[in-house]
């Protein structure tokens, strides 16, 4: 029984860690448009902001390989905690006394590492934990992303519309409460596996002489591709589809995306037992497809809405199912879920910057840059099939070898 409790309180440890990534990555947008007007700041060198982010989170990806494997799991995790509440805490204070662009930089590149170690760790963390249904976990474990974007949004909204964006300050703060709390949590909870080895055919070398390992890495980048194009545009796609304000857009769009995606992640772990994760897969991949058909195609501004909330419970279960179809086909090392995130984060920056380079070049329609992104979720399908195909090829086999 005492097991079972310290791997729930580990597994609970993960969701948070997951809120945690979800503030960081959500609530700094949020006030883009603040920091032009308050403090002077173009959209240009906000831009580069975004992009440096990304980068840096890219690189942390690739340097944890090798470092948490010296270091181990825990002390990765209190790293990525202190990382992101101190990212948040200097956001609040450090604009008033230096330079306010370069305190932006030094709280993004704060965030940005503290996001990218959680989002390498975690997922080993939860597959490394006694549970019987790994993807039912997993898949909820990745649902608390979702359920936290939903929360920032939502309460970050309220929280303006109450007190105005010139108060923004105490709500970084408050937001910092969460890394906090949780690095208190892992200090304690214990972690299985602390260190992963570089086990034969688990080292970076290795993974990336496999062609399991490249299928698996399109799958990802797929799966990044089909979630955050939608999801980066769907806050803007709701206001030009409905002609509302940014705030009406931001709960109609990115939040229906965000608390679809959750309701997904979160009843696959419910239903795991019953559908088996390719087939869940298979049917989310040709819904994606119908959604982004849908989005573009439809003739009613409304039935597009509604495709946003299509595509986040669609989506949902690509992440998390890859990460697992992967685990089971090569070794859960350290280099493989980390190769794995920076796969998912191309393919999160591929996707959003070809709708915003093809909605540009036909006058801001945003619907012919998301009809551009509609491969993505047709290589997911596709990739799905294959690999059902593979495993029913691999019964007969077993079967006839009997």
């Amino acid at each position: 029984m005492a097991v079972k409790t310290n791997y729930k309180a580990t597994i609970t440890a993960c969701f948070t860690g997951y809120i945690t990534q979800s503030i960081v990555v959500n609530f700094l947008p949020l006030l883009f448009l603040t920091f032009c007007n308050g403090y002077g700041i173009s959209l240009e060198k906000i831009a580069v902001l975004i992009t440096a982010n990304f980068m840096l989170q890219l690189c942390t990806d690739l340097v944890s390989t090798k470092l948490i494997d010296k270091i181990g799991y825990r002390a990765g995790m209190l790293a990525a905690n202190v990382f992101a509440a101190s990212g948040l805490v200097l956001l609040a204070f450090l604009p008033e006394i230096i330079d306010p662009y370069l305190a932006l930089v030094i709280s993004v590149a704060l965030c940005a590492i503290g996001s990218g170690l959680e989002e390498v760790l975690i997922s080993p963390i939860v597959e490394a934990c006694p549970t019987k249904n790994k993807s039912a976990i997993m898949s909820l474990t990745h649902s608390f992303y979702s359920w936290g974007t939903v929360l920032v949004i939502g309460l970050s909204t309220a929280y303006f519309a109450l007190f105005g964006l010139a108060e923004w300050r105490w709500l970084a703060l408050f937001w910092a409460i969460v890394p906090v709390f949780n690095t208190a949590c892992f200090a304690v909870v214990p972690i299985y596996n602390e260190k992963f080895t570089a086990e034969k055919g688990g080292g970076v070398l290795s993974l990336l002489r496999s062609g399991k390992f490249w299928f698996f890495a399109l799958l990802m980048t797929c799966a990044g591709a089909s979630e955050i194009a939608m999801s980066q545009w769907a806050s803007a796609f709701a206001e030009s589809a409905l002609g509302v304000d940014k705030a009406v857009g931001d709960i109609a769009g990115a939040c229906l995306f965000a608390l679809m995606m959750a309701v997904s992640r979160t009843l696959y772990a419910t239903v795991s037992e019953k559908i088996k994760l390719k087939k869940f897969m298979t049917i989310c991949s040709a819904l994606c497809v119908l959604s982004y058909a849908l989005a573009v195609f439809a003739p009613f501004p409304w039935i597009s809405l509604l495709a946003c909330g299509l595509c986040g419970f669609s989506v949902g279960i690509m992440w998390p199912g890859t990460i697992s179809m992967a685990s089971k086909k090569l070794v859960g090392s350290t280099a493989l879920f980390a190769l794995l995130a920076v796969f998912g984060d191309v393919g999160a920056s591929i996707g959003p910057s070809i709708v915003g380079f093809v909605s540009g070049a036909f006058d801001n329609d945003i619907k012919k840059g998301l009809a551009s992104v509609i491969i993505f979720p047709v290589i997911m399908l596709i990739g799905v099939l294959i690999s059902s195909r593979k495993k029913v090829k691999e019964k007969k086999q077993e079967n006839s070898d009997k």
